[in-house]
């Protein structure tokens, strides 16, 4: 069994938490819950959880300066917010796991799932708050890309492209280094579809700015800048026009 807390300052939404985790995640017993934070961090300290549900907006302290008080983050953390379309893409882009109010049973499940196989990183969460406080709402210069030995980021310019591979995504940076990450293609085109780039084929995901070449013809393919030519979908091609607006 996996002992969980639940801290967040709405009582019902704890209650409600509690039932749909007896519901839908048999595996994950709720050895705690509390509506304040500073008692929350208490329950943390004494009952070592294997994962640990935390609202973000809360008095007294909130959920990141809570994490800040723990001298290690050893449980898988999944974030409980109400928060908009933009904190969700820097949950995103952190790949940090998170629920959205109000909580889908089917959707609790699936995270469960994957939290319990990862520990954050320092390093995710910081980038996470800072992303949340900048008033500008500014999207974030890398990605958090989390493999098979941990979390690497990388600045987003030097992501060539991604491709799909059935349930994965391999990521192509211009150094060289490749990365398997478990997220689908539409999972990551959501994510930086913003960023300057463009799904050109139901396998491919390219950086528009990493692009050398456009070759028209029954072949329809763009050539990158480390030479590694992409087919480019029929259906994508006035996409990609009117993206240069120059073919």
């Amino acid at each position: 069994m996996l002992k969980a807390i639940i801290i967040d300052d709405e009582p019902d939404c704890v209650r409600l938490l509690a039932l749909q985790l007896k519901m839908y995640c048999k595996e994950v017993d709720v050895v705690a819950s509390c509506t304040e934070s500073v008692e929350g961090l208490e329950k943390i300290r004494t009952y070592q959880p294997d994962i640990v549900f935390l609202d973000i907006e809360m008095p007294v302290m909130n959920g990141f300066q809570l994490l800040e008080k723990l001298s290690n983050i050893d449980f898988s953390l999944v974030f409980v917010t109400a928060y908009d379309e933009f904190a969700v893409k820097a949950f995103r882009f952190n790949a940090m796991d998170y629920l959205l109010k109000p909580i889908d049973g089917k959707e609790l499940k699936r995270v469960v799932e994957k939290a319990s196989q990862s520990r954050p990183r320092v390093q995710q969460i910081q980038s996470v708050k800072q992303q949340l406080q900048n008033s500008d709402k500014q999207w974030p210069e890398k990605i958090a890309l989390p493999y098979q030995n941990g979390v690497v980021f990388t600045e987003i310019s030097k992501v060539l492209y991604c491709m799909a591979e059935s349930n994965y995504t391999r990521f192509f940076i211009s150094d060289g280094q490749q990365y398997l990450v478990s997220k689908t293609l539409g999972d990551i085109q959501e994510i930086l579809e913003e960023r300057n780039f463009l799904r050109v084929h139901r396998q491919y995901l390219v950086n528009l700015d990493q692009i050398r070449k456009y070759v028209r013809g029954d072949g329809n393919y763009i050539e990158m800048t480390n030479d590694v030519m992409i087919p480019v979908a029929r259906n994508r091609k006035e996409k990609l026009i009117e993206k240069f607006g120059w073919l």
